[in-house]
């Protein structure tokens, strides 16, 4: 576990987790907490050994967004090291799990949205609480949500201020899965060693290419698939797992 105070940091079978660290504030994001997430988010990422990352809170809440009283003093600093996480989520080249325990409001609502995947548990929350504070929303929420559930319910869903219940917030596709919240950690295990149990350099591809199609033609897409699938089929995890399958295959038919 790496010596951090607002972040804990453990990796184990190749899963690395971030937990934010400030249960008594309702991990409410301060400068020091956003400092050593862009730290813990380097370290994890750029391993090796680290096939997957997972994200949470530590106590009842994911992350009460801004801690108010930084922001009064600091709020561009905050705002703007939303950008370095959310990039560094994005670019990771491993899949990243949001395990939202609780709570997920302002940034920290578009840091679980940042992520590659939301497991919930049934007592989760999450909202764009911004306009409370006459503030717009940060820390990627603008990108994130409307891609997530279209810009006429993100519009309500902003100007409105409310926190969205476990339920309806599965139902609009914020969160990916919800479950009985004594369940939640032994799901998200479950999720994260599935995920970590395949081929990483398939896994990273997968990751990039989905996400650039946002943006891209048709065309493109199926030359980048073409590329990445020749660069697959030369790797030793890809041949042997074709290799084992047709055997299996061969096997079966005898």
């Amino acid at each position: 576990m790496a010596a951090y105070d607002r972040v804990l940091v453990e990796i184990a079978n190749g899963i690395g987790t971030i937990t934010l660290n400030r249960p008594e504030k309702l991990n409410a994001l301060d400068w020091p907490l956003c400092d050593e997430l862009r730290e813990a988010l380097a370290l994890l990422t750029k391993s090796d050994g680290v096939r997957v990352v997972v994200i949470t809170g530590a106590g009842r809440a994911f992350c009460a967004g801004a801690d108010l009283g930084v922001l009064e003093a600091n709020g561009p600093a905050l705002v703007a090291a939303g950008k370095d996480v959310a990039l560094a989520i994005r670019t990771a080249p491993q899949p990243v799990l949001a395990v939202v325990n609780g709570p997920a409001a302002g940034g920290g609502a578009n840091l679980a949205l940042a992520c590659d995947y939301r497991i919930a548990s049934d007592q989760a929350s999450i909202g764009q609480v911004f306009a409370k504070l006459g503030l717009v929303p940060d820390w990627g929420g603008t990108f994130f949500l409307p891609r997530l559930v279209g810009t006429a319910k993100a519009l309500e869903l902003v100007w409105s201020a409310r926190m969205v219940s476990a339920p309806e917030a599965l139902a609009l596709g914020l969160f990916e899965r919800v479950v009985p919240h004594a369940e939640l950690q032994a799901e998200a295990r479950r999720l994260a060693e599935l995920w970590a149990g395949q081929p990483a350099g398939a896994v990273r591809r997968a990751k990039e290419a989905l996400y650039r199609s946002d943006a891209s033609s048709l065309a493109s897409m199926l030359d980048l698939e073409i590329r990445q699938q020749n660069e697959l089929f030369a790797s030793p995890e890809a041949r042997e797992r074709i290799e084992g399958a047709g055997a299996s295959l061969a096997k079966r038919s005898r």
